[in-house]
């Protein structure tokens, strides 16, 4: 979960005083999402593995250990 820009394939959605974009189309992958807030951040699951190989995880977009590429 990082901050972004809106794009044209992606969908918003309002929620309190959060707005979260989602990619269309991998949205129909990962469906459904759940996004939690915790004390110190928040706790994402999804119907999806975002782990990899020897304990890589997701670490974000453009990174050695990305889920994005």
């Amino acid at each position: 979960m990082v901050m972004d820009q809106e794009r044209p394939t992606d969908e918003s959605y309002n929620i309190g005083d959060f707005t979260f974009l989602v990619d269309r189309e991998f949205m129909e992958k990962v469906k459904p999402i759940t996004v939690d807030f915790k004390n110190v951040g928040f706790s994402i699951t999804a119907n999806i593995d975002l782990s990899q190989p020897e304990g890589g995880g997701c670490a974000g977009c453009g990174t050695t250990s990305s889920c994005c590429s």
